[in-house]
């Protein structure tokens, strides 16, 4: 992770560009915050946490493989030719997609749901705390108070309260899933390696694929799926479709918008916007699921939504760099793949 750019996000003094930005982000966290109910019908289906990862990151990758290749034609030198660019596809693929998705399914074998998902999403510190060792950007008081609310208020969604015991084991486990969504989230906003967006998704998915396709190989990852139907608010559908909406949406889309947004708000608060996913997976819970979040979860998405607003105030120092070129065939990249969706 040394060779990664400092924090600037590629935004323009306009305020349109910012709130092209927090869109992206905001359609890639609903996007992310999808994929927990969809999955949940396939495991109460009879498929394992591992065939259905497996099967959205192999199905992502695929769908990507095209768009990718069209948006790197002219520039295969940017990936063949150095291998720090290959570098960071690798990392990208074994971190950000493999690693957090397969140290999570660890996690949960020994935590609570609840509290693994806190633990990996203290991510968003761990950013500030990697921007500010490796590259010196302090955070201010009040992007640490942002912090801090956002923190309280996930804390409240999650229902994480009192009387949790915790394991070494599955805190481990969920230190490592909250790496691997740091290291989304700093990788995606590095714009000084030249790969659009969609190369970089798609490189990372295909490399975490056939990571996660090892893993199951070897008997690490436990793999079963099935042609069951599946029912979600009372119907049944055919096991294809939420299959379809893992690979399609909750990935492709959501790590294409996700980059996208990293690199024009930065890793830091892309990161905080990105906490919106809680409250998404909870909103697409109570609809797919009928689990209606409770007063104490609503009140923590106001507190998440309040955090991320504090965050931005405390952001300072960012790059006035008009979009060029390439940012712009960026956008029209992530609008072909959001049509395609």
């Amino acid at each position: 992770m040394s060779t990664l750019t400092p924090d600037t996000p590629v935004v323009s003094s306009a305020r349109p560009q910012l709130g092209a930005g927090l869109l992206l982000a905001l359609v890639s966290a609903s996007a992310f915050g999808l994929s927990g109910s969809l999955a949940r019908g396939l495991l109460d289906a009879g498929w394992t946490a591992g065939a259905a990862v497996t099967a959205r990151v192999a199905l992502a990758a695929l769908v990507l493989a095209v768009p990718a290749a069209l948006a790197m034609r002219g520039r295969w030198a940017l990936l063949l030719g150095q291998p720090r660019n290959l570098g960071t596809v690798a990392l990208y693929g074994v971190l950000a997609v493999a690693g957090a998705q397969l140290c999570y399914f660890y996690a949960v074998s020994y935590l609570q749901v609840g509290v693994a998902l806190l633990i990996e999403y203290t991510a968003p510190v761990a950013v500030i705390v990697w921007m500010w060792l490796r590259h010196g950007q302090r955070p201010g008081r009040v992007t640490v108070l942002g912090a801090a609310v956002a923190a309280v208020g996930l804390a409240l969604v999650l229902g994480v309260v009192s009387g949790v015991s915790l394991n070494v084991v599955g805190v481990l486990w969920g230190l490592g899933a909250m790496v691997g969504a740091a290291s989304y989230f700093v990788i995606s906003a590095d714009n000084d390696n030249g790969l659009p967006g969609t190369a970089l998704a798609a490189g990372g998915l295909t490399v975490g694929g056939v990571v996660l396709g090892t893993a199951g190989f070897v008997g690490v990852l436990p793999m079963r799926a099935t042609t069951a139907g599946v029912e979600y608010a009372g119907h049944e559908v055919a096991w294809w479709v939420p299959v379809l909406g893992l690979g399609l949406v909750t990935a492709a889309l959501a790590y294409v918008t996700g980059i996208a947004a990293s690199r024009r708000l930065g890793s830091r608060l892309a990161s905080f916007v990105a906490l919106a996913e809680v409250v998404m997976a909870l909103v697409f819970a109570w609809v797919l699921l009928d689990e209606l979040p409770g007063p104490l979860q609503l009140a923590g998405g106001l507190l998440i939504l309040a955090g991320v607003v504090v965050v931005k105030l405390g952001e300072s120092g960012v790059q006035d760099v008009r979009l060029g070129e390439p940012e712009a065939a960026e956008v029209a990249e992530v609008a072909e793949v959001a049509d395609a969706a």
